[in-house]
C-alpha cells in the first residue's frame, strides 16, 4: 500500500510539473512568506499538544468527513489549542490538495503541516510555495540517500521536516538524519495494522531534545492520556476530530488529559 501510494503521489506531482516547471515551484517558494517556528509552537510544555489534522478519507476507512470548507475546520482547531494543523494533500486516497493547504495557510496564525507522500524535490518547493511550514517524510517510503536530501532542502528552506516511523530500524535512520521532529506512527502503511503501543517502546530510543510524536489510534481522550504517559510530546490527530460532531470540543477534551 505504501509503495502504492508514494508512486501515485509522485506521479501527480510530475503531472503538475508539466504545468508549472520546477523553476516556477522554486521560485514561488522562495519568495513566499517566510516559514513559522514550528519547533517553537511544538515544544514540549506541562500539557500534551495537538495536530489536528483535515482528513476527508483514508484507504483503510473509506470516506470520513466532507469537509467542504477547511478554512472553517482549521480554525476550530486552532480556537480548541490545537499547535498546529495537518492538511492532508493527497488527493487519489485521502481527497485532499494543495489548495486545501493554501486555504488553510491563509486562516489560522500556527504552523501548518503538508500531510503527503513526499519523494520529490518539487514537492517540497510546492509545499513551501503553498505555505506550509512543516513537511512530512516517512522513512519507510525512502531510501536513506534521498530522505537525507529532502530533510536538507526542507531544512534550507527554513521548514520542519516531522519524519515519521514505524519501527526501531526506521527510528534509528531518523535518528542518523538529525531529525528534530520524529513521529512513530501506530499504523503500519503496508499492512495498515494498528499497534497503539508501539509509540511506548520506540520513545525511549529518541533522543533527549527531539519533539516526540504520537501518531494514529487515537479515539478517545484516554488513548491521548496513554501515549502521554508513554513519553510524547505530541499527538497527531485526524479522525477521531473530523468523525465528532463538535472538533473543537473533541479537541478541548483531549488536550485536558491528566495522565
Amino acid at each position: 500500500m505504501l509503495e502504492q501510494l508514494l508512486a501515485g503521489a509522485i506521479e501527480d506531482a510530475e503531472t503538475r510539473q508539466q504545468s508549472v516547471s520546477l523553476a516556477s515551484v522554486e521560485a514561488a517558494a522562495l519568495s513566499a512568506p517566510a516559514p513559522l517556528d514550528a519547533l517553537a509552537f511544538l515544544a514540549p510544555s506541562e500539557r500534551v499538544k495537538v495536530i489536528a489534522e483535515i482528513k476527508r478519507s483514508s484507504p483503510s476507512k473509506g470516506a470520513l468527513a466532507d469537509i467542504v470548507d477547511p478554512q472553517a475546520l482549521a480554525r476550530e482547531y486552532e480556537a480548541g489549542g490545537a499547535s498546529a494543523v495537518s492538511v492532508l494533500t493527497e488527493g487519489r486516497r485521502f481527497g485532499g490538495s494543495l489548495d486545501d493547504l493554501r486555504a488553510v495557510r491563509q486562516a489560522i496564525d500556527i504552523p501548518v503541516l503538508r500531510k503527503d507522500f513526499i519523494g520529490l524535490e518539487y514537492q517540497v518547493f510546492e509545499a513551501r510555495a503553498a505555505g506550509a511550514d512543516l513537511v512530512l517524510l516517512i522513512v519507510a517510503a525512502l531510501d536513506q540517500k534521498t530522505l537525507t536530501r529532502l530533510h536538507a532542502l526542507i531544512t534550507e528552506l527554513g521548514m520542519t521536516a516531522l519524519v515519521e516511523t514505524h519501527s526501531a530500524d526506521e527510528l534509528s535512520r531518523a535518528v542518523d538524519l538529525g531529525s528534530r521532529v520524529i513521529g512513530v506512527n501506530a499504523r503500519n502503511l503496508t499492512t495498515f495494522e494498528l499497534d497503539p503501543d508501539l509509540f511506548g517502546r520506540l520513545a525511549g530510543s529518541i533522543p533527549e531534545g527531539t519533539i516526540r510524536i504520537a501518531e494514529s489510534a487515537v479515539k478517545t481522550a484516554a488513548d491521548v492520556a496513554h501515549y502521554r504517559r508513554s513519553g510524547a510530546d505530541v499527538v497527531l490527530i485526524g479522525e477521531a476530530l473530523v468523525t465528532h460532531g463538535s472538533p473543537r470540543e473533541t479537541l478541548t477534551e483531549f488536550l485536558s488529559v491528566n495522565p
